[in-house]
Parts: structure tokens; C-alpha cells; sequence
């Protein structure tokens, strides 16, 4: 499937759009990509991990609670920076999650 630079810069984007889901959707529509698949991945990860931590926590009262509420505002502040990024056309890595992203991306293509 051939694509144009700006419907690559959407899709990345749209990639982070409902968090996990749309990553792993991505994930499996896309083949060719590269782009494109290493914003799903990381999508999926970094959201992922947030989704599963803010279950872990609010099995913690009170403070678990916070810790929760302040880690879903840093994921809302971290979605818009990746899609924005993403639709930049930038390979924006998010510390420690794009590297475990491109590692992620080398496994599967082997």
C-alpha cells in the first residue's frame, strides 16, 4: 500500500487516538510503515502501562487515588504532545517507552 507523507502523519497520529486500542488496531493494519508502527507501539505501551497502573492504584486508597489522578493527567498532557508530534511527521520518542517500542518493533519483524 502506497501512501503519501501527510496520510503517514495521520495514521501515527491517529495511532494514539483511543490510547491502546488504536495502537494495537494500527498494529495490525499497518505492515509497511515503519513510522507508522513505531507510534502504535508506543501508543500501546505507554498507554498500555498507564491503563494497567491506574487499576493497580485505585486499589490504594486515598493515595493511590492521587498518584492515579496525577498519572492520567500526565498521560492526557503526554497524548496530545505524541499526536501532535506524530502528525508533525516526528519520530518523537517518549523516554524509556520509545526504546522499549523500537526493541518491541526489532523482535516482531525477525
Amino acid at each position: 500500500m502506497v501512501q503519501s507523507q501527510g496520510n503517514e502523519n495521520l495514521m501515527a497520529a491517529a495511532s494514539y487516538l483511543l490510547g491502546f486500542l488504536t495502537g494495537i488496531i494500527f498494529l495490525l493494519i499497518e505492515k509497511q510503515s515503519k513510522f507508522v508502527r513505531f507510534h502504535a507501539m508506543q501508543s500501546t505501551i505507554l498507554f498500555g502501562g498507564i491503563f494497567i497502573a491506574n487499576i493497580a492504584l485505585g486499589f490504594i486508597p486515598f493515595l493511590g487515588w492521587l498518584v492515579g489522578l496525577l498519572l492520567t493527567f500526565t498521560g492526557f498532557i503526554l497524548w496530545i504532545v505524541c499526536m501532535w508530534k506524530a502528525f508533525q511527521g516526528e519520530l518523537y520518542k517518549v523516554p524509556y517507552v520509545g526504546g522499549m517500542a523500537e526493541k518491541q518493533l526489532a523482535k516482531m519483524a525477525k
